[in-house]
């Protein structure tokens, strides 16, 4: 489509060490040796170039349709790992890529500040209070924090969000 001829960009490269590794010489006019140069040239984007352009333009910070890393949950104590692991299932039974941090040596903000770090869009807490009233504690990548949601809620705003492809992490 359109949108896509916006970020299409050609060029034009010069290869100095294609000729070095394929030992690639040629007798110029004086009779010398010479190693040439090589000229590679691609007139439409490739796919790898598409995706620097676009990591580049999001700076990492995949919108989260695009996301490789959409949600982690993050239990505050490992005896609601398992609570952690149904969300997760449920989340993954609806398409959304989700990771628990089920490591029981990390604190709590250094479990929060890896997700960070990670760029997951969404990190979730959960422990006691989530675990009793069905609900995850919602924060961003960039320490946003969106407050409690019951699961059902959460997962509704995430597919919707992912399915909008919107630019804007938002879960109204």
């Amino acid at each position: 489509g359109q949108w896509y001829l916006r970020w299409v960009r050609g060029t034009i490269q010069l290869d100095f060490q294609l000729p070095i590794r394929f030992n690639l010489l040629y007798n110029a006019p004086d009779g010398t040796e010479k190693r040439p140069v090589i000229v590679h040239r691609a007139v439409v984007g490739s796919l790898e170039r598409m995706t620097g352009v676009l990591t580049e333009h999001f700076a990492g910070k995949w919108p989260f349709w695009l996301s490789p890393r959409q949600v982690m949950i993050v239990p505050v104590m490992p005896m609601f790992n398992d609570y952690a692991c149904q969300i997760r299932d449920k989340l993954h039974n609806q398409h959304i890529v989700v990771d628990t941090d089920l490591d029981d040596g990390a604190t709590l903000n250094k479990k929060v500040r890896n997700a960070q770090l990670a760029q997951y869009n969404f990190i979730f807490v959960v422990g006691e209070k989530e675990q009793a009233s069905g609900t995850v504690n919602v924060r961003t990548r960039d320490n946003v924090v969106h407050g409690e949601f019951t699961v059902e809620n959460v997962t509704e705003k995430l597919v919707k969000l992912r399915d909008s492809k919107s630019n804007v992490d938002n879960l109204e």
